[in-house]
């Protein structure tokens, strides 16, 4: 998290300069991430794809948080390459949100250090990622649902041994979520607070 905060507080007194270098400071912003989240679920093609396509959409409204990063990945390479599931696509694009370009990865070792957020979708991964980082990146490491304001802690269901309706109830739970994860990045860049230690 050091390495995240430095790059706060040098964005933050970049954004104090005058108003004309600050316009040429926007453009430059959309290049460089000051925070990134890295989302993961067990094969990256149902729970976190659809979250990052419903975060990017919630970014992409919200101007004062373009400078945030959105990956996401599988804690196993089950699919490694391949295409969302149709039904995770289908049930995001009646949403208004296109994941149909994104491809599934694995987690990879060098994701431990580059992302400054890496949220599991449930307890199994989230004890997958803690075994496979050093201790060091452990506080960047948490449940994707310690964002919700509802159901804090809750573990997003893996929908894809079911139907259509698991599907649109992940999308509930993702879309509330993201909400409180937005809230907390936004106060990170203003300078509100820093983020919670596990």
């Amino acid at each position: 998290m050091d390495r995240m905060w430095t790059r706060l507080r040098t964005w933050r007194r970049q954004r104090a300069t005058s108003p004309a270098d600050q316009s040429a400071q926007m453009n430059d912003e959309d290049a460089q991430a000051v925070i990134s989240v890295l989302l993961v679920c067990m094969g990256n093609i149902c729970r976190s794809p659809m979250a990052e396509g419903i975060l990017r959409q919630r970014l992409a409204a919200r101007p004062a948080l373009r400078v945030v990063h959105v990956d996401s990945a599988g804690t196993h390479g089950y699919h490694v390459g391949a295409a969302p599931d149709r039904r995770a696509q289908a049930a995001a694009g009646r949403r208004g949100v296109d994941i149909s370009g994104l491809r599934a990865r694995q987690v990879a070792a060098g994701d431990f250090e580059s992302f400054d957020y890496i949220l599991a979708m449930d307890r199994d991964n989230l004890e997958l990622l803690l075994e496979q980082a050093d201790d060091a990146h452990h506080a960047k490491i948490r449940l994707f649902a310690e964002f919700s304001r509802q159901n804090p802690g809750a573990e997003v269901p893996d929908p894809y041994y079911g139907g259509t309706t698991g599907f649109e109830r992940v999308l509930d739970l993702v879309e509330e979520v993201s909400e409180g994860l937005l809230e907390e990045l936004d106060q990170a860049l203003s300078g509100g607070r820093e983020v919670r230690d596990r």
